[in-house]
């Protein structure tokens, strides 16, 4: 079978399974192709709320489809490759926030939306990164303990210093792995490039670049830009959805190594195998008690209301 021939399959069967496929900006460009949502994980769980279809299938991270099930509780939903997680989001756990919330009541715990469904239900609000900085503002607080990511929090630390925001360490092995070195590399064999990366990058790098902000962000700016050419500074795939996107304009990887191994694990087999296994149980599903969805979901629809 071609990649056309089960792209057209694919789009039979969730038509004929009433299925609505909703995708990371992460994934592959044929992925992209056949979805009905495409975004960050901030438009994805605005989507996953308002989407009118019996099954959700997720082409993403174990998190993510999480976050789809709490939203829509209603609805069975999948996760194309059931071993595609996210090593952030295992990074601390319920009992270790629960402790440091008890030493510390008077904070605004935010987290990060790549956290566990568990973690989720100790948590005030949620945050993704293209919100962090809007949700964190609006927040009738200004003591925060912002987890897991301290770059992330860092950058929202230093954009609102009148808030005294709590940092522990942890955040993406991917992005944080990129250097100073690699930015001024690229920079000098691109000189005529804006530099665009995403905050989850470290401090250093964050700083000289021209602009930092998420997923979404990086491409909105780079379509709107009367700039020709941009280093991007995160997951690889978005510079090839960008070369779709604008193919007058020419981007470049800030590093070859800023690749997230678990959104690769997605292929477009997944796509239709699970959609093929829906009705008989071959596909995975998010499976989570009513009590785990009411305690995880608060933090997402504070997050909704607060970026809203």
């Amino acid at each position: 079978m071609t990649i056309n021939e089960m792209q057209a399959e694919i789009i039979r069967l969730k038509k004929e399974t009433n299925t609505a496929i909703l995708v990371h900006s992460y994934q592959s460009r044929e992925i992209v192709e056949i979805a009905d949502y495409v975004g960050d994980s901030y438009k994805l769980s605005v989507d996953a709320k308002g989407i009118d279809a019996d099954n959700i299938l997720f082409c993403g991270v174990h998190f993510m489809a999480e976050t789809a099930k709490m939203l829509s509780p209603q609805k069975r939903v999948f996760l194309a490759n059931k071993n595609a997680g996210c090593p952030m989001a295992e990074q601390m756990d319920r009992d270790m926030i629960a402790k440091i919330k008890a030493e510390d009541p008077d904070r605004t715990v935010v987290a990060y939306i790549n956290t566990t469904a568990s973690l989720k239900t100790v948590c005030d609000v949620c945050v993704t990164s293209s919100s962090a900085l809007k949700i964190v503002k609006a927040i009738d607080n200004d003591k925060i303990l912002f987890i897991p990511d301290c770059n992330l929090g860092g950058f929202v630390k230093k954009k609102l210093p009148q808030k005294d925001i709590k940092l522990l360490n942890g955040g993406c092995p991917v992005h944080s792995s990129v250097t100073v070195e690699e930015l001024e590399k690229a920079k000098a064999e691109y000189p005529d490039a804006l530099v665009l990366v995403h905050p989850e990058c470290i401090p250093d790098v964050v700083e000289k670049a021209d602009y930092a902000g998420s997923t979404s962000g990086i491409m909105d700016f780079a379509k709107k830009s009367s700039a020709e050419e941009f280093i991007i500074g995160t997951e690889i795939s978005i510079v090839q959805h960008l070369q779709y996107e604008c193919p007058d304009k020419k981007f470049y990887p800030l590093s070859s190594k800023i690749v997230c191994r678990d959104m690769k694990l997605t292929t477009l087999p997944d796509v239709y195998n699970s959609l093929k296994g829906i009705e008989t149980g071959g596909a995975f599903e998010i499976l989570m008690s009513d009590e785990l969805i009411a305690q995880s979901r608060k933090c997402i629809d504070e997050m909704i209301r607060l970026g809203g």
